[in-house]
């Protein structure tokens, strides 16, 4: 289970990186799954800890929603190496959910309806940032 976790998130992050070089998809897909992946890794690794200690947790919906959003390599890298949340089936069904969910989705970003919607978001969030930081 441990390097099928792994080898799903590495053979998925490759798939995105083919697609951002040859079909011109926005590379921010790419940076997001793997800022949003080390970011949930990290969030696994202190429940890991909480959990351990016997201190607060983090919510399983928080947990999902990083998942759904594109942090799912990264809470499977987390699984595997932190053994955490490896034994609630319903948790795994639900992360299993999200991965399905997201992985649509980006393949969604992919045809021409989802492509000029992505690049109509991602103008007005580069809008948005750019009108934050100025």
């Amino acid at each position: 289970m441990k390097s099928l976790n792994f080898g799903i998130s590495a053979v998925y992050l490759v798939f995105v990186t083919c697609t951002v070089l040859f079909s011109h998809a926005p590379v921010e897909f790419l940076a997001s799954y793997i800022v949003l992946s080390l970011f949930t890794f990290a969030v696994y690794a202190k429940d890991k800890r909480a959990a351990v200690k016997g201190e607060w947790r983090t919510r399983e919906s928080t947990l999902h929603l990083l998942a759904l959003l594109g942090g799912w390599p990264g809470a499977l890298i987390a699984q595997s190496k932190l053994r955490h949340k490896t034994k609630k089936q319903s948790f795994k069904l639900v992360l299993w959910i999200t991965v399905a969910l997201n992985c649509a989705a980006f393949v969604w970003t992919q045809t021409p309806t989802g492509s000029a919607l992505s690049y109509t978001v991602l103008a007005q969030l580069h809008q948005l940032l750019a009108t934050v930081l100025s």
